[in-house]
């Protein structure tokens, strides 16, 4: 008898259990639902954008020696030959400002020898003449404060001018060596290290071998 309870004691304790792991089905409702697509928009898949690097190729019908005359005949114009078109305004602009610097030395230092000479004379233009306001006007500055004014608008006038000539100059070198790369190199990040064990040739007196060892490294640029 005790047998037979202890047998239905389990088979209850075994159906309890299985009523207990089995899933409970559930119907959906309409919030159920709303959920849901509250849920997908929160959490829609997305895909990151791939970065593409340009690659640029060595281009043989580019010549450097073009971009180079072109240069130096209309500044700029090798850079446009060469597809640099955001040096162009910087280029003028350069150029343009130093040409201003010229022009304001140059017109101080002939306002400022012309008084030089009139001082020197003993003299003072008459009323009406070109330089009379700027001689009234210098009339409490001594002979050497103006003789040094034009010493120094001079000094600045020609150093204008080399720089003028420094500019054209550079302008041409860069319009050369970018379209240099461009005939003959590659100018991509399309590079390559390798790091390999080696040995150098040279005595070493710390150490009692005549070969110490190191690493290579060498770049490989395409």
């Amino acid at each position: 008898m005790q047998r037979y309870i202890l047998i239905i004691g389990l088979l209850t304790g075994f159906v309890f259990s299985a009523m207990a792991q089995a899933p409970v089905l559930r119907v959906k409702t309409k919030a159920d639902s709303i959920q849901e697509k509250r849920d997908s928009l929160k959490s829609k898949p997305f895909a990151p954008k791939a970065s593409t690097e340009k690659v640029y190729h060595p281009d043989s019908t580019h010549s450097p020696s073009t971009a180079w005359h072109r240069s130096v005949f209309v500044p700029g114009l090798g850079q446009v030959y060469n597809r640099k078109y955001w040096k162009v305004p910087i280029i003028y602009t350069g150029l343009t400002l130093l040409v201003v610097m010229y022009r304001f030395n140059e017109q101080a230092y002939t306002e400022d020898l012309a008084i030089a000479r009139y001082r020197a004379k003993g003299t003072q233009p008459s009323p009406g003449d070109k330089y009379y306001q700027l001689y009234v006007n210098y009339t409490g500055y001594p002979d050497n404060a103006i003789n040094d004014a034009v010493r120094g608008y001079a000094r600045y006038r020609d150093l204008s001018v080399l720089l003028f000539a420094a500019a054209w100059g550079i302008q041409t070198i860069d319009a050369y060596v970018d379209a240099k790369f461009m005939h003959s190199y590659s100018m991509d990040n399309n590079f390559s290290v390798k790091v390999v064990p080696t040995v150098i040739n040279q005595p070493a007196q710390s150490f009692a071998s005549a070969f110490i060892p190191g690493l290579k490294v060498t770049f490989t640029l395409r």
